[in-house]
């Protein structure tokens, strides 16, 4: 049995190729990515690797755009299991034509390839996005009604990849994951972002403390992948993936604070007067991410249930706090990248 990881370079690719050399140092890992590791991404500032200095990734790097047919001159089994985290994800950040070209072609030659050489199973990693900018829970059974081009693009690859497995349900095992705000080292995102406007204390809260956001550690999230390959036989299988119950904003910045020592007092800042701020300051080129789309999206709850993953049986490794400290330890206590 081997791997095949389309986007295999990313954040979340990466700490999946670690934990499986860790777990299954016999077995190859095919990294399928249009950029090796640790390649800066010009779309991302101040990028941040993954790994650590020096570090390596125990995979087989394999030039593969899923936009186009996958063709490979490698030994491919039945066996082998797919895991598909290629896309275009950062929003805003990217023209709408470019969501839809990746994540909807990029599901279709993937499947594509699958049913080739008979691969029977895929994990695939969607988003919340699917769910839509709503304050209401949301549960794997919730309608979806996504608002945006990246929510539309991942809600019809989820249904491109069901298609592939109903081809054959018997047999073909499709795993699909809609995780929260991921974070841990080289997220290069949302908490890193956070994190780093705290510290320079360039963050208050924007119009209110008690914003819901969903969220999973990096390391959590490839664990339970690997658990569910090993518990779910056949069929498909949806899950929401994040802490249950989801924190609040202020829990968030006040645990960044507590674990990393920063004792930075964080102000609260009413909405009449943080949307002008941001549209002067996004006008000026954005620092630290400062834009009238990003803070919409802080005053917007990820109001996700993660119920369902916390009944099925998976033990979580680390709390909120744990996790925090842990990615903490990864930047040898200097800060959080």
């Amino acid at each position: 049995m081997n791997y095949f990881i389309t986007g295999g370079s990313g954040f979340i690719g990466s700490h999946l190729t670690k934990l499986l050399s860790e777990l299954y140092p016999d077995r190859t890992i095919y990294n399928l990515d249009i950029v090796k590791p640790g390649t800066p991404l010009p779309t991302v500032k101040d990028y941040k690797s993954p790994l650590k200095e020096g570090e390596k990734l125990k995979s087989k790097f394999i030039y593969c755009d899923v936009r186009k047919p996958i063709e490979l001159d490698v030994p491919i089994t039945e066996d082998d299991i797919i895991f598909n985290f290629a896309a275009v994800h950062r929003t805003p950040g990217h023209p709408d034509y470019e969501y839809f070209e990746t994540n909807i072609r990029g599901a279709e030659n993937v499947c594509a390839f699958a049913e080739k050489h008979g691969i029977r199973k895929i994990v695939f990693t969607s988003s919340i996005a699917p769910y839509g900018a709503a304050e209401e829970l949301k549960e794997e059974t919730t309608l979806p009604t996504p608002n945006t081009p990246y929510g539309i693009s991942k809600l019809i690859a989820e249904k491109i990849h069901t298609t592939w497995q109903a081809r054959n349900e018997k047999e073909r095992q499709l795993t699909i994951l809609r995780p929260g705000v991921v974070f841990g080292k080289g997220e290069n995102g949302n908490f890193t972002r956070l994190y780093w406007a705290i510290r320079g204390y360039k963050f208050a809260y924007p119009g209110r403390k008690d914003t819901i956001k969903a969220c999973i550690y990096v390391k959590e999230l490839v664990r339970f992948m690997l658990y569910r390959l090993e518990h779910h036989e056949e069929g498909v299988e949806l899950y929401n993936c994040c802490f249950e119950p989801a924190y609040t904003i202020q829990h968030i910045v006040e645990s960044m604070k507590k674990i990393t020592g920063l004792s930075v007092s964080v102000m609260d800042i009413p909405n009449w007067l943080i949307m002008p701020a941001a549209t002067i300051i996004g006008a000026l080129g954005a620092p630290m991410g400062i834009c009238p789309a990003r803070v919409k999206k802080l005053q917007i709850s990820t109001n996700i249930c993660g119920k369902k993953l916390k009944d099925s049986g998976y033990q979580f490794k680390w709390t909120f706090e744990e996790a925090l400290n842990d990615w903490f330890e990864d930047n040898d206590r200097k800060w959080l990248k």
